[in-house]
């Protein structure tokens, strides 16, 4: 079953309760905030949490942000790559009571390449601006996109393994003007190397001709509001709408959109909000 929209999001909050990852606590609401489970995850730019909420909860936020949670408690925030140091998580029970944990969130640590004797010169491009506006409002509906998919709960795997070409988080500067920062993983393969799911999920986006940047893109709700994107791709074996399994065969690793070779493009996002696929899946066996 799929919901779409912000009203879905909040109806199943309601739903829902909350978990927890070992964090150091700074302050609490009449219960303590070992109320909550223990997390699995750290807190740090770019990374994601899953906790377990105090038992009662009906109400769960992240720095006012509401969040899913699942009916056995369970549930899943993370911490965009610019993400601030502190963030605080708020429950609050069936009897009004609240609880409060602190989040000491923790710097990431971001390949960083200054040009100082280089100008930011971007090339009009006008079939570019042309055709740009209705494929990031592709983009947006995809990710508006809400399934009943259980992905979040598994221990992510690569979608592909080889020479890991491009990092999370690198960002030039030109002349003291940051350009965009890389928004996920490069992972170089031959073009028409095998694309598998990384976790269970549903196609909510699989573009029926090549984007001008992404090239042939592939989109994956793995449920709670994170998914996945591949860039890039040689050819996309599988279809809106469609249920998937963890390492089933999704596409083919190419060059389409703006690339410079054979490679894949791995993103991931949660609630709008950009993070690391590596702390995700963690170290890869080649």
């Amino acid at each position: 079953m799929i919901r779409t929209g912000r009203g879905a999001l909040l109806a199943l909050a309601v739903l829902c309760m909350p978990a927890a990852h070992a964090q150091p606590l700074r302050t609490s609401t009449l219960l303590p905030p070992a109320a909550f489970g223990p997390f699995t995850g750290v807190a740090r730019q770019g990374a994601l949490l899953l906790g377990t909420a105090p038992a009662g909860t009906t109400q769960l936020a992240l720095d006012d942000m509401p969040i899913e949670v699942a009916r056995d408690g369970r549930f899943l925030i993370a911490f965009d790559r610019d993400a601030g140091p502190h963030a605080s998580l708020v429950a609050i029970l069936a009897d009004g009571r609240r609880v409060t944990k602190e989040f000491d969130v923790a710097p990431g640590e971001w390949r960083i390449e200054r040009l100082d004797r280089v100008a930011r010169t971007p090339v009009p491009d006008a079939e570019f601006e042309r055709r740009r506006p209705a494929e990031l409002e592709q983009i947006k509906a995809a990710r508006l996109v809400h399934s009943d998919a259980d992905g979040w709960r598994q221990r992510f795997i690569w979608p592909a393994t080889g020479r890991i070409s491009g990092l999370f988080g690198a960002q030039r500067i030109y002349r003291g003007e940051p350009g965009a920062y890389h928004g996920g993983v490069d992972i170089a393969k031959p073009a028409g190397a095998p694309v598998v799911a990384p976790a269970d999920g549903v196609v909510i986006l699989a573009a029926p001709s090549p984007f001008t940047l992404e090239g042939n893109l592939l989109m994956i709700d793995h449920g709670m509001g994170l998914n996945s994107a591949f860039l890039h791709l040689s050819k996309i074996e599988v279809r809106v709408g469609d249920h998937l399994r963890q390492g089933q065969e999704i596409g083919r690793v190419g060059a389409t959109g703006r690339a410079s070779g054979p490679h894949l493009h791995w993103a991931m996002m949660w609630q709008g909000r950009r993070i690391d696929p590596m702390r995700v899946a963690g170290a890869m066996a080649q």
